[in-house]
């Protein structure tokens, strides 16, 4: 068994593309192998933020481990991340030590993961209801990824967790969040869904309320406009808009709430050309929606259960199940609609200090 670190050559790319194919099924495998080649290539939209390096574990000529280890200019941390593994605790063992002497020689003093280069491409490891599909923007990955991980030193650092709500019917009203929003639409506040045609300019306000109130999460690191805007470009085609609330105080953005339609996996492989279909249906008839982000400027305090209440007056409209995802512990999201929680996701982050320091030479 050997472990090789590899730049741009195309055969180490291809294989480590191919190893997702190899550990899940086509229902779950969420890795969009376009986005991964430009990030191996240093082509993606932030790739001018860090430096990744990735690895391959082969045993016999196949590869049975991947892993990537990112890092950025004034952090001692590494970001360990593209995670993926054999169920064998030797292939495990060698990832990690090989992960933990090459952030030591780059003179790293503390290993975070899973971490997939940045805040805004994906992190957290999934550690429960493994029996459920993944839903759209779920980090996913195998159920034997965290013993992997503790049996290997790590230690778990964030705990975060998505809330399954069970469908609100049409009379099930519910005065804390529909007092707030009438409290709240009575103050002048406007809450609405905004239109495709101000998709543009809506990203510009939901850039600078995002980058100010999530600047305190683990991991956070700041990018330009430009670069989110390419990097959320996209979702003005999977977006389906009247669940996504604004919410505007003497005409300035003060608050947001974004769902997207749970396509699964499918928004990942849209190659194939029935994904492709299955999205563009779902879009107009979701299934289920996932709430993927929100936030509220801290002067305008009480204004996040105006913004649920607004979503659950359309869930109440077409009788959908959703999922409040990836709070992190202590937020007070996580308590949000805490009555209708059916079922508790769960996720974590790890972390474990560099024992040995080196220098890398060159």
């Amino acid at each position: 068994m050997n472990c090789i670190h590899f730049t741009n050559e195309e055969k180490y790319i291809k294989d480590f593309i191919k190893l997702p194919g190899k550990l899940y099924s086509k229902a779950d495998n969420m890795e969009d192998a376009q986005d991964m080649k430009a990030l191996l290539k240093g082509e993606h939209p932030l790739s001018g933020y860090f430096k990744l390096y990735p690895f391959l574990v082969y045993d016999n000529r196949q590869v049975v481990g991947r892993f990537g280890i990112t890092v950025y200019p004034n952090d001692t941390t590494a970001y360990l991340g593209f995670y993926e593994c054999a169920d064998r605790d030797e292939v495990a063992k060698m990832i990690f030590e090989e992960a933990e002497n090459f952030a030591g020689e780059l003179g790293c003093e503390r290993i975070e993961g899973p971490v997939d280069a940045s805040f805004w491409i994906k992190y957290r490891l999934k550690i429960n209801l493994f029996d459920r599909l993944p839903y759209t923007g779920e980090p996913y990955n195998k159920e034997y990824y965290l013993k992997q991980f503790t049996d290997n030193g790590f230690c778990v650092s964030q705990h975060y967790t998505s809330n399954f709500y069970e469908p609100l019917a049409a009379e099930n009203e519910d005065p804390l969040y529909d007092n707030r929003l009438a409290m709240f639409t009575e103050k002048g506040y406007e809450i609405e869904s905004p239109n495709i045609k101000d998709y543009d300019v809506i990203l510009g306000q939901l850039y600078k309320l995002l980058t100010e109130l999530y600047s305190d999460f683990p991991i956070y690191k700041d990018l330009s406009e430009s670069d989110f805007r390419k990097v959320f470009d996209n979702y003005r085609y999977i977006l389906n808009l009247t669940m996504v609330k604004m919410a505007y105080y003497k005409g300035e953005p003060v608050g947001f709430l974004v769902s997207v339609p749970d396509y699964g996996n499918r928004v990942y492989h849209l190659k194939n050309p029935f994904n492709l279909l299955t999205v563009l249906k779902l879009k107009k008839k979701p299934k289920q929606y996932v709430m993927l982000y929100m936030g509220v400027d801290q002067s305008h305090r009480g204004l996040g259960k105006a913004l649920a209440g607004s979503i659950m007056e359309e869930l109440r409209k077409n009788g959908l199940p959703s999922i409040g995802a990836l709070a992190r512990d202590g937020k007070i999201t996580q308590k949000y609609g805490e009555d209708y929680i059916e079922q508790l996701y769960e996720y974590v982050l790890l972390e474990k200090n560099v024992t040995k320091i080196y220098k890398r030479e060159g």
